[in-house]
């Protein structure tokens, strides 16, 4: 179920891009399906190998490369799906920063069973 809800916040964050950013684009709602499902399983498997090779480069630009590190994985991902399109590589950058961010967002409400939790907020009594 967890799986699920993050597919579908990387969805959310790709249609979002593909409103904010200009130069990111997808022809139909099947495409971008698609698209959610690719870069969630990028996500999920190539990019903690990724992370890794690459960690003197993270430490080194105080973790700014991951940044590089997504929008490349990002614009691997609209090289492998005809539907998706980018105009270049700073709407890589800037639509993997909209999907991380709404993706990071939705993240912190899912709990480590997979479920939507609600936060309230508790008051002292004085």
């Amino acid at each position: 179920m967890g799986v699920l809800l993050r597919m579908a916040l990387v969805g959310l964050g790709l249609y979002i891009a593909s409103r904010l950013v200009p130069g990111v684009s997808f022809d139909d709602t099947r495409t971008l399906i698609l698209a959610a499902l690719v870069l969630a399983v990028v996500n999920a498997v190539i990019r903690p190998i990724v992370i890794l090779l690459t960690l003197p480069f993270t430490i080194i630009t105080l973790g700014l490369f991951i940044f590089i590190i997504n929008a490349a994985l990002f614009y691997g991902v609209s090289l492998v799906l005809p539907g998706f399109h980018l105009a270049d590589f700073g709407s890589a950058l800037l639509g993997s920063i909209v999907v991380s961010l709404t993706s990071g967002i939705g993240t912190a409400f899912i709990g480590r069973q997979g479920r939507v939790e609600r936060y309230r907020r508790r008051y002292r009594d004085s």
